[in-house]
């Protein structure tokens, strides 16, 4: 019985609760309202002809997405990778980049997967506090590392950094990987991707979860000089050369092609997140500033705990942390016009 010694043991990632009751308000995973693109659905149903092709493996290359990807973001085709979800894309960049006895660095609130894969693949890594306003100090960054993760706009506070304040931690980086992860970038932030054509160590992540409506079909992108996306496809196609499944890889080729599509769900969100923003501040909660599909929030008359206990007996689901610096806030997905409409009510309704 002795074979549980040798068991590679990681506390894991704990992700939002994923409710199995029908008609809830399920604001607590960061995911789009909207469906994704029209043309992704008629595609769908083309595809339907050609069910046999399920058989076959998909392109190991994805060439197809990978060449619409270097279209969409202007960037020749040997700076774009794809992973499953960008998850997957980080994972794989952690693997790949972060292999010294030095610390890597992220901030102490932030996504809050870095520290898990660190602890798996054994990177050491330290945590950098973010102010009092939540946000990075620049020059913390600007020591001695193995590698450098920054979330921007950041999750789970939703504030995001002006390129320029990023150029500066990567330019004091020269010798270490720095990754942006960009997930939410689609909502307000500034893209860093102009600023891999001057730095060959800069890679930044993407994906098509948030902004583009396809969590459930998991695709993720990273843009970076070529040497870098050269490691990454090694380090990939040693673990698992056929990744993304057919169908999604030409799903998300449509997605990308439908440009109007795309602005118009993103403005809704924001529009809506804005609106959510103003009702919060008028019931007394401390809501950050955000660039993302969601709000962190701090209720005045109650903790967050309770608030988010609350909500879940009304069937709406929001976000709660138990870290010491987060756990007075709560994260709170921007869903449909008509959903916020119903949460800020139910917090109304629960103060008389």
């Amino acid at each position: 019985m002795n074979w549980e010694k040798n068991v590679r043991r990681v506390v894991p990632y704990v992700p939002g609760e994923q409710p199995k009751a029908e008609k809830v308000i399920k604001l607590n995973t960061n995911e789009n309202p909207y469906p994704p693109a029209p043309g992704v659905q008629a595609k769908m149903v083309a595809f339907a002809d050609r069910f046999d092709e399920l058989r076959l493996y998909p392109s190991p290359t994805v060439e197809d997405l990978v060449k619409e990807l270097a279209l969409y973001h202007k960037v020749p085709e040997e700076k774009v990778f794809v992973g499953v979800g960008s998850d997957d894309v980080l994972a794989t960049a952690f693997l790949t980049f972060f292999n010294s006895d030095k610390a890597i660095l992220f901030p102490d609130v932030t996504y809050s997967f870095y520290d898990v894969w660190a602890a798996l693949y054994g990177i050491p890594f330290e945590t950098k506090k973010l102010d009092g306003n939540y946000r990075i100090i620049p020059e913390d960054y600007m020591v001695e590392n193995g590698g450098i993760v920054i979330a921007n706009p950041n999750a789970p506070t939703g504030i995001a950094l002006g390129r320029d304040v990023l150029e500066r931690i990567i330019a004091a980086n020269p010798d270490s990987v720095v990754i942006v992860d960009e997930a939410y970038v689609d909502f307000g932030g500034e893209s860093c991707i102009p600023l891999t054509d001057k730095y060959e160590n800069l890679l930044v992540v993407q994906t098509f979860s948030k902004s583009r409506s396809m969590a459930g079909l998991r695709v993720g992108v990273a843009i970076g000089s070529p040497k870098l996306i050269a490691y990454l496809n090694d380090v990939k196609f040693s673990i698992n050369s056929y990744t993304i499944n057919l169908p999604t890889l030409e799903y998300a080729v449509e997605s990308l092609r439908d440009e109007a599509y795309f602005r118009k769900c993103v403005d809704r969100i924001c529009a809506t997140r804005e609106w959510t923003k103003e009702q919060l501040t008028a019931l007394g909660y401390e809501v950050l500033e955000s660039k993302t599909n969601f709000l962190f929030a701090k209720p005045a008359a109650y903790t967050a705990e309770e608030v988010f206990e609350y909500l879940k007996t009304k069937h709406i689901y929001v976000r709660h942390f138990k870290g010491e610096r987060v756990k007075d806030y709560l994260r709170i997905s921007i869903g449909t016009a008509e959903e916020m409409q119903e949460l800020i009510q139910t917090l109304k309704d629960w103060r008389k």
